[in-house]
């Protein structure tokens, strides 16, 4: 009985994963790009290290925890080797040190202050992190992120930081059912993520835009990101 339940739970993960995948095919396809080109990040809050691991053996290259005390728990028991682990939630700089040299990514870097701690806990620890800089382009006084309009003074402040590598933004949009206004969000994101890779800013890599989740990454893919946040559209609704 137990044995049957594991195989239950990895056959909806794997039909779950491949509705993603062929999403992700059938969007490309619309508009031209390349589905290799689309990085899918599992979302794994509140998800058990069993599920990760079913996960990543069928096929998931990176994944994403959001809360650090949850990452340091599951973290020796994620299959490493064969995925990538973002941070992917809000990071207080008392934390930093506790994920530095764990994650190839913290999607979630809002401010100068912020990234100054990344960056002298990276060279204390002879690494560089790379990071994205998370957008508040909904404006939410409930969430974080940097207002577009100061996003350039502090990439400019950020680029002058060892030991921190800029490679993309990051965004989480308003909740909205009018799918125009959501589309409306990320048009206006690829157009700060293009602008941004146009003024060639020293260590400045505009090479991600994180940006739908699941109730929306089709609608992201369409209107330009490049990686999606994928969590219950994968494992289902959380605990």
């Amino acid at each position: 009985m137990m044995e049957k339940l594991l195989n239950d739970k990895e056959d909806l993960l794997n039909e779950r994963l491949r509705v993603v995948e062929y999403n992700i095919n059938e969007v490309t396809d619309k508009i031209g790009k390349n589905k290799d080109d689309i990085h899918l990040v599992a979302a794994t809050k509140t998800v058990s290290v069993e599920n990760i691991n079913r996960a990543i053996n069928l096929g998931v290259k990176i994944i994403g925890e959001n809360k650090v005390q949850e990452l340091l728990k599951k973290y020796d028991d994620i299959e490493k080797d064969h995925c990538q682990v973002h941070f992917i939630g809000h990071l207080q700089t008392n934390k930093v040190k506790d994920i530095i040299g764990k994650v190839q990514m913290i999607q979630s870097l809002d401010s100068y202050k912020l990234g100054k701690e990344i960056s002298r806990v990276s060279k204390m620890k002879g690494v560089v992190t790379n990071v994205m800089i998370e957008v508040n382009i909904g404006r939410e006084e409930n969430k974080f992120g940097v207002f577009e309009e100061n996003l350039t003074e502090l990439l400019k402040k950020l680029s002058e930081l060892e030991n921190l590598k800029i490679r993309g933004l990051m965004t989480i949009p308003p909740f909205n059912e009018n799918t125009y206004k959501t589309r409306d969000y990320f048009r206006k994101m690829t157009e700060l993520f293009i602008d941004i890779a146009d003024k060639k800013i020293d260590n400045i890599n505009m090479d991600f835009l994180s940006m739908g989740m699941s109730a929306d990454y089709i609608q992201a893919i369409e209107n330009g990101a490049n990686m999606i946040r994928i969590g219950s559209g994968l494992f289902g609704s959380r605990n």
